[in-house]
């Protein structure tokens, strides 16, 4: 996934894809371990997909603190 698609999304939105994509990082993990991964670059696609959210997901959650303390100031 780009970081363009990642810069559009909500919180909410980034939440529930890293909650799919830690599923599907389980999931490889036992593909892997079971021998019946084919396509090995795909675990490596993923790990970087989900730091790539997580990112995404702490500059938004920043960015809401910084909006609540100049409200409130």
């Amino acid at each position: 996934m780009k970081a363009d698609d990642l810069k559009t999304k909500t919180a909410d939105e980034l939440k529930k894809m890293l909650l799919d994509l830690r599923k599907e990082q389980f999931n490889l993990r036992f593909q892997k371990n079971g021998g019946s991964l084919d396509n090995t670059a795909q675990m490596r696609k993923i790990r970087r997909t989900i730091a790539r959210a997580k990112t995404f997901l702490n500059t938004k959650t920043r960015e809401e603190a910084a909006k609540g303390k100049k409200k409130a100031a």
